[in-house]
């Protein structure tokens, strides 16, 4: 396999989703737990979260204009000094326990989390038709490693140094090192890169509200957006949850790494799943898994519940936000590409950052099983979302034939 240049780029590209995702993965572990230790209230104990994804949120439009200039290699290595920046700076918050300057760092390592997000955009570019959804699948399998890493370096990385997480933020900045040793690795084959800047030279697309207002691209962002929102607010609040109902911390991230599992492990087949069933069928089985999420939620406060109900979550997103980025790739053309995914990614991580902002204050004002049963009208709308798109796509495939 690896003799294929396309499989050796996306053997990089998801060794480099590994990497990235125990860095994610480890602050969505500790980064509440480390805020409660030093916020004043509650409600600011999620904050280092909260600016994780503004970080996101702010870089992803800068981010995929500045690749399309200086291609995918040299912004995805900035991407990973911008987390390691992040790792060190955070550790100095925690060290003068400091929030703002904890919220800084996180901030930062969200910076690195928008270049990440083009991973899986890079992997459908070096890849052909026929191995695009596997490729975007491969790619975000990476996280499977994250899933066994990251909440253990987490918890690891706690007591090691006092005050408490200043280790687990020093290794997460030697994570984004070592990510950025790997990316040294990747190239865009000149076949590929060749015939992208031909195309985009030749075709340099049609206006931007032209492509996000067709109807394929609104259902693949709100199902990408809902799969994203819905796990950052599960993934934020169940460690603080679990703590507040008696759990200790390597409980908790042993829930977190279940969940992370569950997210990644589909991955393998999720591609083969797609192109056998179509992504409507996979984003809407998306959607069941995230009802059976809430559910379980209302089963109780024990290991089991948590373990069950955090897993089912991540399978979830995984068919709605694979599903949704393989609708997406079929909705604008290389001259489009830059503009269409800056807009999809920007748009789902302002709504990442918003659920997270909010979790420690549904947690608080609701409690556990209110904060997650509030999400069923969302579920509905999604719903809504795809059978429509279903219901319109036969008849535009029968007005082109006319």
């Amino acid at each position: 396999m690896l003799k294929n240049p396309m499989h050796r780029q996306v053997l990089i590209l998801a060794s480099a989703q590994a990497l990235f995702q125990i860095v994610s993965v480890a602050v969505m572990t500790i980064g509440g737990l480390a805020g409660a230790v030093i916020a004043s209230s509650p409600r600011w104990a999620t904050l280092p979260i909260a600016a994780m994804f503004l970080g996101t949120a702010t870089m992803m439009f800068p981010a995929s204009m500045w690749m399309a200039r200086v291609g995918r290699r040299t912004g995805f290595l900035g991407g990973t000094l911008l987390g390691v920046a992040g790792g060190l700076v955070a550790a100095l918050g925690v060290w003068q326990g400091s929030l703002i300057l904890l919220s800084l760092g996180t901030f930062l390592i969200g910076t690195y989390q928008a270049f990440a997000q083009f991973y899986r955009f890079a992997a459908s570019e070096v890849a052909d038709d026929a191995f695009r959804p596997r490729a975007i699948s491969l790619v975000l399998a990476g996280g499977v490693v994250a899933a066994l890493i990251g909440p253990v370096l987490a918890r690891l990385g706690g007591p090691l140094l006092q005050p408490e997480y200043l280790g687990s933020f020093l290794l997460i900045a030697l994570t984004g090192l070592i990510a950025t040793g790997v990316l040294l690795g990747f190239r865009i084959p000149a076949a590929v890169a060749g015939a992208t800047a031909a195309t985009a030279a030749t075709a340099p697309g049609r206006p931007w509200q032209q492509v996000v207002l067709q109807p394929a691209y609104l259902v693949a962002l709100f199902g990408a957006a809902t799969g994203y929102g819905i796990m950052i607010l599960g993934m934020t609040a169940a460690p603080i949850a679990m703590l507040q109902h008696g759990h200790e911390l390597g409980t908790a991230a042993t829930v977190i790494q279940l969940h992370v599992l569950g997210m990644f492990l589909p991955s393998f087949f999720t591609g083969s799943l797609i192109a056998r069933f179509g992504v409507l069928r996979i984003m809407f089985s998306g959607v069941l898994l995230f009802l059976a999420y809430i559910l379980m939620t209302l089963t109780g406060t024990g290991f089991m519940p948590f373990a069950v109900a955090l897993t089912l979550l991540g399978i979830g997103w995984n068919f709605l936000y694979i599903g949704g980025t393989t609708l997406l790739t079929t909705t604008y053309t290389s001259g489009e590409r830059a503009r269409a995914q800056a807009i999809n990614d920007m748009s789902i991580f302002a709504i990442g950052l918003t659920c997270s902002f909010s979790a420690g204050g549904l947690l608080e004002t609701l409690g556990w099983v209110d904060t997650n049963l509030v999400l069923l009208p969302w579920l509905a709308l999604t719903t809504l979302s795809l059978a429509w798109l279903g219901f319109r796509q036969p008849r535009m495939t029968e007005q082109r034939g006319s």
